[in-house]
C-alpha cells in the first residue's frame, strides 16, 4: 500500500503565519530564537511521528503556539507550571521556552512514548526548563508536584475528566487552572457541573475561531 505524502508547507507560508500570530502575542527575541527551534524539531519528527493534525501545519503559530502562548497573560506570575497530556507539545513546552526568560519550571505528562521522548528533545533543543513524565494521568495523580501554580491542559479529555484529574492538586496548594477548549465548551462545563461545584471564567481565544480557555480556582466534589 502506498502511504500518503506528507502535506508540504513551504516556508513562506509560515512565515506569513509566525508574522500573524506575533501579532497577536508579542514575544522577547530570545523566546522567538528557541520556539525557532521548537518549530524546526516539531517538523522533523511530524514526518515520523504524529505531533499535530496534518492540517493545522500551516497554521502552526497561530494554531498552537499563539494559543498556547495567551495563557501566560492571564497568570503572568505564574512559574511553576503542570501539563496535562502534553501530546506534541502545547501549551507545554511553548510554555516551557517562555519559563527560560523567568526562572520557572514546566512538568509535562504524556503516556505516549513516542510523543514523551519527542518533548525531552524539545526541552534540550531548546533549553527550556521542564521536566516529562512517561504516565497515564489519571493513575498516577499522586506523583505529580502537589503544589503549582497552574495546571493546563489542551486537547486531551472532557473537561469534566480534567476536573476530577485537577481536584487532588487544587486541595493541597495549587492555584489555578486552565483548560483550552473548542467549541462544545458550553456543553462540557454543563456535563461538568453535575459532578463538581466550580466558578469558571472563559476567555475567547485571542487566536479567534470557536477556541476557548476555561478559568478555574477551586474545585469542589458535588455529594
Amino acid at each position: 500500500m502506498q502511504r500518503a505524502a506528507r502535506p508540504f508547507v513551504s516556508v513562506s507560508d509560515l512565515d506569513a503565519d509566525k508574522a500573524s500570530a506575533l501579532k497577536l502575542v508579542p514575544i522577547s527575541p530570545a523566546l522567538e530564537a528557541r520556539l525557532d527551534a521548537y518549530v524546526a524539531l516539531l517538523q522533523q519528527w511530524q514526518a515520523k511521528t504524529n505531533l499535530v493534525a496534518p492540517s493545522t501545519l500551516p497554521q502552526l503559530w497561530t494554531r498552537h503556539i499563539a494559543d498556547s502562548l495567551q495563557l501566560l497573560g492571564l497568570v503572568p506570575n505564574a512559574r511553576r507550571w503542570l501539563d496535562f497530556g502534553s501530546g506534541g507539545g502545547f501549551p507545554g513546552i511553548v510554555l516551557a521556552c517562555a519559563m527560560a526568560d523567568v526562572g520557572g519550571h514546566v512538568t509535562l505528562v504524556e503516556r505516549i512514548a513516542k510523543k514523551a521522548a519527542f518533548l525531552r528533545e524539545a526541552l534540550r533543543v531548546t533549553g527550556a526548563p521542564g521536566s516529562v513524565m512517561l504516565a497515564d494521568i489519571g493513575d498516577n495523580v499522586d506523583r505529580f508536584p502537589q503544589a503549582v501554580d497552574c495546571i493546563t491542559a489542551r486537547a486531551v479529555a472532557p473537561l469534566h475528566q480534567l476536573i476530577g484529574f485537577a481536584q487532588p492538586l487544587m486541595t493541597s496548594g495549587t492555584t489555578k487552572a486552565l483548560f483550552l477548549k473548542g467549541q462544545d465548551v458550553e456543553a462540557e462545563l454543563t456535563e461538568a457541573t453535575k459532578y463538581w461545584k466550580i466558578q469558571p471564567k472563559l476567555h475567547a481565544s485571542v487566536t479567534g475561531g470557536q477556541g476557548w480557555i476555561v478559568e478555574i480556582d477551586s474545585i469542589e466534589r458535588r455529594i
